[in-house]
């Protein structure tokens, strides 16, 4: 007898709908994972759900379970937490971590699950992918010891990357953004809050993810000479005007990019599982609970993918719920 599932699927852009979906009996080496929470990248997914990805970059935004192309109709997802049901006896029963889209269950390879740390409750877990990225971020930007930095763009990685330079020995570390409700999350974060107009300068590093031009132009502005951006943020199909001329050249400044589907160079001898389960052990700490604003129930997400994506429904990261799990 056959096994089904739920799943969100971007039907156009725009518009997103629940549809049934057949799951495949678990093979050797495979895990049937009932989901307990998934998490809405607000940035890359609202990008996608509004029909934004280039077309020269249909390939490289594929996330690994992804079905359908872009821009639709398209199953899209990365954030998922639940329980093995069944497969190995190591992994059943036990909480994972998998980059998988919003769907009730799901049968993938085994070694497409990480365990969740007994530390970190499932409902933190969701974060886990967007706390990689900060990690990857961090290994491309080596800051030092008693570096002046600025994040600027309080969204969920610009607050992530903020909550792990907090722990950084002699940082002054400063999360930059237009909302002044952010300084509210910087304070749970435990960093120093600016708008954009009060920020300090004289900064050895910014860290920019407001995926705006104007962010990205104040980033430069706040950069001591020598010093570098490390650009974060994605802009999808929109050009991005910089003022490279002005003081750019004189005071010597670097952009650079940095891109979780690539493990930075600067720790090549770290493999992706490697990275994820550093991230995982990090989420030990209950300060990045300040993330997770918002949450709903799966089948609401029809509903509350628009008010993401327009900025109706604010959040961070939006955690979606499927059945009557507490955190």
């Amino acid at each position: 007898m056959g096994r089904s599932a739920r799943a969100f699927w971007l039907s156009r852009p725009g518009e997103g709908e629940i549809r049934e979906v057949e799951l495949p009996e678990p093979g050797e080496g495979e895990v049937l994972v009932r989901a307990l929470y998934s998490g809405v990248s607000r940035g890359t997914e609202t990008l996608v759900f509004r029909g934004g990805v280039p077309e020269s970059q249909h390939a490289a935004m594929r996330a690994p379970f992804q079905e359908g192309d872009f821009p639709a109709p398209v199953k899209y997802g990365y954030l998922s937490v639940g329980v093995v049901e069944e497969g190995p006896a190591e992994l059943t029963g036990r909480t994972v971590f998998c980059l998988f889209p919003h769907q009730t269950r799901y049968v993938v390879p085994a070694g497409a699950v990480t365990v969740v740390p007994d530390t970190v409750p499932a409902g933190r877990a969701v974060l886990a992918g967007t706390v990689e990225t900060a990690v990857n971020a961090l290994w491309d930007a080596a800051p030092l010891v008693g570096d002046r930095i600025a994040v600027v763009g309080g969204g969920m990685v610009g607050c992530s990357v903020a909550a792990l330079l907090a722990r950084f020995p002699g940082v002054r570390v400063q999360l930059v953004d237009a909302d002044p409700a952010r300084a509210e999350t910087a304070d749970a974060l435990g960093v120093g809050f600016a708008l954009p107009g009060d920020a300090l300068g004289d900064c050895d590093l910014v860290v920019h993810a407001s995926a705006t031009e104007q962010g990205l132009a104040r980033s430069l502005e706040l950069l001591a000479a020598e010093g570098t951006v490390v650009e974060l943020s994605w802009y999808g199909d929109r050009r991005v005007s910089l003022p490279l001329g002005e003081a750019f050249h004189s005071r010597r400044l670097t952009i650079r990019s940095s891109q979780v589907g690539t493990v930075s160079p600067a720790r090549a001898n770290r493999s992706y599982g490697d990275r994820l389960a550093l991230a995982l052990d990090l989420l030990a700490d209950s300060a990045l609970d300040a993330l997770v604003t918002g949450e709903s129930h799966f089948e609401e997400l029809p509903d509350v993918m628009p008010g993401l994506a327009s900025g109706r429904i604010p959040a961070l990261c939006h955690r979606v719920r499927y059945g009557d799990h507490v955190v």
